[in-house]
């Protein structure tokens, strides 16, 4: 087994570059998870890892086996190198490099007849799409599109934010013109949440195939959403303002959706 000592070891500097740039995460093929909980769900979720870091001040190495299962390639790391390396204030000794996974349309596989999904365009921070991933894992929706995305999914953030959701819930990314293809070719609804000659989103039949689409606060869909959508929706407000957090709509709307196909059961 490795042990590194040094924040100079080229190994660690390396580590550094695919924390901070998403073309070096792109290049490599690789990205940094940390923490046993969001580990424990990639583990789950079957991604394949490259090498396990760990602390041994704070972690012991039986932890790390019992963790994995099986016989991880392993490096032992000085409390100085993981503080270099740790993302978070908590921290729990342990760090995994990790095999990015394919996130084109093709690879999702769509087991419900009426599936249910979250289409997210054109999301810039990396907070609110963390929070969007929860919301669908939380709702158990069969799979996330990511539009037109501004953010490396592997982002830190987006790992943290997601609490390990970005590893739970079937994401696919691609262009808003091959999404739209995507759903157009499987039947499924497109229910579009625009202001814009719109509909209450609870008085709408979502237990059909559906595909929830929401925008950014700021600048709302793009109009190639708005020409195809099945049904424009809203969120009627009740105080002064006309619109709410990204990931706040789409937890309202998506559990609407739960609940009508809950009843309808």
């Amino acid at each position: 087994m490795k042990e590194i000592t040094s924040i100079q070891n080229p190994y660690i500097k390396n580590l550094v570059k695919l924390q901070e740039k998403a073309r070096e995460r792109k290049k490599q093929g690789l990205f940094i998870i940390e923490g046993k909980r969001e580990i424990s769900l990639a583990i789950f979720s079957k991604y394949e890892f490259d090498n396990v870091l760990f602390c041994p001040k704070i972690i012991s190495e039986k932890e790390i086996i019992q963790l994995f299962n099986q016989n991880m390639n392993r490096t032992e790391i000085s409390l100085e190198v993981y503080q270099k390396l740790a993302y978070r204030d908590s921290t729990e000794g342990i760090i995994a490099v990790t095999k990015t996974k394919d996130l084109s349309l093709n690879k999702i596989q769509l087991n419900n007849k009426k599936p249910l999904i979250l289409v997210a365009e054109g999301i810039e921070k990396p907070g609110n799409i963390g929070a969007l991933l929860r919301t669908a894992d939380a709702a158990n929706v069969d799979a996330v599109f990511i539009a037109s995305p501004k953010s490396d999914l592997y982002n830190t953030n987006i790992i943290r934010s997601s609490v390990g959701c970005v590893f739970t819930n079937q994401i696919a990314q691609g262009t808003s013109e091959e999404i739209i293809a995507y759903l157009q070719k499987n039947s499924i609804d497109i229910y579009a949440a625009t202001l814009q000659n719109s509909n209450e989103y609870h008085k709408q039949d979502f237990t059909n195939s559906a595909a929830i689409i929401v925008g950014t606060e700021a600048t709302g869909l793009s109009n190639i959403w708005r020409t195809v959508a099945t049904q424009h929706i809203n969120i009627p407000m009740q105080g002064k303002i006309d619109s709410m957090n990204v990931s706040v709509s789409a937890a309202i709307i998506i559990f609407e959706a739960v609940r009508q196909r809950k009843s309808k059961q």
